[in-house]
């Protein structure tokens, strides 16, 4: 099971949006760059990559791995004072529940840096349900990091990935995408704004208006 964090687990309070803005802010007076820019089903350093080329500066992986770390930093701090920061309704219910389900390995499949998910999810107080991930600094493509995700959770329950069920839990049609790339399921909530009806035309295999539907469990456990 791999998990998206924005918008299908929680919502942020915008801290990552702040944090990055704060960067491009402070190093060359572009937070304005990001203004009109959506950030939903993007990875970290996909929005770096782009607010680089919006302001018409210097793009190279140097350049996008220095601004990561300034961002992390500056997510440490947005994280803790986010207002409205809160898990969506059902998470911890079906975190709880899934942890008890022999043979699933539960991670996180996410375009956030490994170092912002766990900033996140721990101060969520949900960190203790992931033991493995597919992050933003895995791969740009959120589909490759994907995969890496789909790799661990293989590796952890002794089997190749090709012999796994591999569910991605997410809220946007890239989500949906990349899980389709990959070769696995797409369970889906409306909670970042996108609708059922628009999930489900992208291909995803279940859509939920949240992941407190009585249904979700058994969709994603694959008993339904």
């Amino acid at each position: 099971m791999l998990f998206d964090i924005d918008g299908t687990l929680l919502y942020g309070g915008g801290a990552g949006r702040r944090a990055i803005v704060r960067v491009f802010a402070e190093r060359w007076g572009r937070g304005d760059v990001f203004d009109d820019m959506r950030f939903h089903g993007m990875t970290d350093r996909g929005i770096v990559r782009r607010g680089l080329e919006r302001a018409a500066l210097r793009c190279d992986e140097a350049i996008i791995d220095d601004l990561c770390a300034a961002y992390l930093v500056a997510l440490a701090d947005e994280v803790p004072r986010a207002t409205g920061f809160r898990l969506y309704p059902g998470v911890v219910e079906l975190l709880d529940g899934l942890a008890d389900v022999a043979g699933i390995a539960v991670g996180l499949g996410t375009g956030n840096l490994r170092e912002g998910a766990r900033l996140k999810v721990a101060h969520a107080r949900i960190d203790h349900h992931f033991r493995f991930g597919g992050y933003g600094c895995d791969h740009e493509e959120r589909a490759t990091l994907l995969r890496v995700g789909a790799g661990r959770g293989a590796d952890l329950l002794g089997v190749r990935p090709d012999g796994c069920r591999i569910v991605v839990v997410g809220d946007t049609p890239n989500d949906v995408a990349a899980a389709h790339a990959i070769g696995a399921e797409s369970v889906t909530v409306e909670t970042s704004g996108f609708t059922a009806a628009v999930l489900l035309a992208a291909g995803a295999t279940r859509a939920f208006s949240t992941l407190a539907d009585a249904a979700v469990r058994a969709a994603i456990v694959g008993e339904a």
